[in-house]
């Protein structure tokens, strides 16, 4: 798997989502990786190339416990109130299966940096780098505070905000966010009907 070192963002992204599958977050719905088809539906929904998924059988049962274990080791991590332990960690999560920093052509010919990761590298392995690499991207060009909770007080969610603007209050604002605006908007609508 090639990483691109440059996109953070995509790493972040991945943290993100991959903490909020848990049943712990999705309160509602319960635990989102059930079973390998739907750590394939994962992957195919974030865009996950994985070198370590065979495409022919997909994920196998053993990919799916590694990641389950790399979920809750990555909320650990993003749980972390310093950003030294969070740099740290990340570091660890790189090294698992990143070979270092190549400068390589993108697809329109421009040079950029990745991260490559081991040709034996697991699954879990693969998206640890990955993450990784956008969590050390997240600290150096934005800053810890990016790691957030999510403002729901019905959500255990955590995100990694990743916005020009910095705002984000929710992990998953069109779950998580439409809840509250409609919660707001019954309230609202409740006020006003007892005021006349």
């Amino acid at each position: 798997m090639k990483v691109p070192f440059s996109d953070y963002t995509l790493g972040a992204g991945v943290a993100t989502a991959l903490v909020n599958t848990s049943a712990l977050v999705r309160r509602s719905t319960g635990e989102m990786l059930v079973d390998p088809p739907a750590l394939s539906r994962f992957l195919d929904e974030h865009r996950i190339a994985a070198d370590a998924v065979d495409p022919d059988r997909g994920p196998t049962q053993r990919d799916l416990t590694a990641v389950l274990a790399l979920r809750q080791e990555v909320r650990s991590l993003l749980e972390t109130d310093g950003e030294d332990r969070v740099a740290e960690g990340a570091n660890a999560l790189l090294a698992r299966a990143g070979t270092g920093p190549r400068l390589e052509r993108d697809a329109e010919g421009r040079w950029q940096w990745y991260v490559t990761t081991a040709s034996r590298a697991s699954l879990a392995e693969e998206l640890a780098a990955m993450i990784g690499t956008g969590l050390l991207g997240v600290l150096r060009t934005l800053a810890h505070d990016r790691i957030r909770h999510c403002a729901s007080p019905a959500c255990d969610g955590m995100f990694v905000d990743t916005s020009k603007a910095g705002r984000r209050r929710y992990c998953m604002p069109e779950l998580c966010g439409n809840r509250i605006n409609v919660a707001k908007h019954r309230a609202r609508r409740h006020s006003t009907s007892e005021t006349r």
